[in-house]
């Protein structure tokens, strides 16, 4: 009989297990979840999550939407190869419907799973954001020494 359970060995814990998927991972994403993966060696699928207060202020949301999005992939485990996923989330997802929320991450396993699969394309690597004209305010304005007259 198959387990459902999301114990300590479906997650992940560490910051090394983050930052590895985080380098070149498979991604799917809707309005209101990013979805990051990568295939891993250990045997059966993991997830993290990273809802941040920016995008979803109150804490009894982040708690709902943490509490979603592990009870799905609980359910959905068995239908899913072995890869490592990160779930973030996007502004708004806190006005949503628990059944809207569920829906979408019941499809967003199955979409990333077979972006995972040996011979899916490769995805592009990120392109990093180009940075804004920001004065520093700590850098020393230069002086005009030209006399005054």
């Amino acid at each position: 009989m198959e387990s459902f359970s999301f114990g300590r060995e479906l997650r992940l814990l560490t910051p090394s297990h983050y930052s590895r998927i985080f380098q070149e991972p498979a991604r799917a994403a809707t309005p209101y979840f990013t979805l990051l993966a990568k295939p891993n060696d250990i045997g059966r699928p993991r997830l993290g999550l990273t809802v941040a207060k920016k995008r979803c202020k109150l804490a009894c949301q982040r708690n709902r939407i943490k509490r979603l999005a592990r009870e799905s992939f609980r359910l959905n485990q068995h239908k899913l190869d072995n890869i490592d996923i990160v779930l973030m989330v996007k502004s708004g997802v806190d006005e949503q419907s628990n059944a809207e929320l569920t829906q979408q991450l019941n499809k967003m396993w199955r979409k990333l799973n077979e972006r995972c699969k040996p011979g899916a394309p490769k995805p592009k690597p990120f392109k990093k954001r180009p940075a804004k004209n920001v004065k520093k305010a700590n850098t020393p304005q230069k002086r005009d020494n030209t006399p005054r007259s």
